[in-house]
């Protein structure tokens, strides 16, 4: 009962799964995801230990159609179940069991799966694949998957109405501090309108928890150092590293404070 997108980036960096449903917490069931392994989504009469398994099989060097036969062999409730993955190498496949509840259905693509049922028709998934084809190769994954999503939900999404949404990034690197592969995990558990607070969510997550881009980054001369001095301890902060730690914006200055993110600064500026 949901419609999902897996997907690897056009770069080949970034794997991940979008996913929707008439179901509390989607997102604790449906997606799973590991950095240069690959991602998958469970649904339908989700089996949730497609999720471990699966990835365990493409980090032995298993494609997604491979895995995916594997899945399906080894288990008995086949025919109830709605799967798609993605490989280390774009590679998609997409599963509908027979007994899913209708409309039930899938579409693959080079690097992305996208399936879907108890959907109000066809529509949505041939909506959501447009949507993926049209949307710019170097837009982040979680970008393009949001807006696959959001066109799946427009076109009709699940027939019995909305509750619940997630999407999750995986890249190398690129979690919080650099520490681990989770570049964007979030969720709405319980809402009437799931996709567009996920999207608030999403343009949060790139503020406090995506690091700057090269061109986001300006240097600190010694005056912009004088500034952003004068504007901590006007807060009562000690200084302007310790005004960051408290707004989170630890992704977002440099250590050393030789440089600040542009957004950053404009807060900066415009609260002063």
């Amino acid at each position: 009962m949901t419609f999902s997108i897996v997907a690897r980036s056009a770069d080949g960096e970034s794997w991940g799964v979008a996913v929707a449903s008439r179901f509390l917490a989607v997102g604790a069931a449906v997606p799973a995801a590991v950095a240069q392994v690959g991602a998958i989504a469970t649904q339908a009469d989700a089996n949730v230990a497609y999720k471990g398994l699966a990835l365990s099989h493409l980090d032995d060097g298993a494609t997604a159609s491979v895995a995916l036969q594997r899945l399906l062999e080894e288990d008995d409730g086949r025919d109830h179940r709605q799967v798609g993955i993605v490989d280390v190498d774009g590679g998609a496949a997409s599963h509908t069991g027979t007994a899913c509840l209708d409309w039930a259905g899938g579409v693959t693509g080079d690097g992305y799966a996208i399936q879907g049922n108890v959907l109000t028709g066809e529509e949505v998934v041939v909506a959501m694949r447009d949507a993926w084809e049209a949307s710019a190769p170097d837009l982040p994954l979680a970008h393009r998957l949001l807006a696959a999503l959001t066109a799946g939900d427009e076109a009709g999404g699940d027939r019995r109405g909305r509750q619940s949404a997630a999407l999750l990034v995986v890249r190398d690197e690129t979690g919080y501090g650099g520490l681990d592969d989770i570049a964007v995990d979030l969720r709405v558990d319980d809402a009437a309108a799931p996709i567009p607070e996920l999207a608030r969510l999403l343009a949060l997550n790139d503020l406090y928890l995506t690091a700057s881009t090269e061109d986001e980054k300006v240097p600190v001369t010694p005056d912009l150092e004088a500034e952003l001095a004068a504007f901590a301890e006007a807060r009562g902060h000690r200084d302007f590293l310790a005004w960051v730690g408290t707004e989170n914006y630890e992704m977002r200055v440099a250590p050393d404070l030789s440089w600040i993110d542009e957004q950053v600064l404009a807060i900066v500026r415009a609260s002063a």
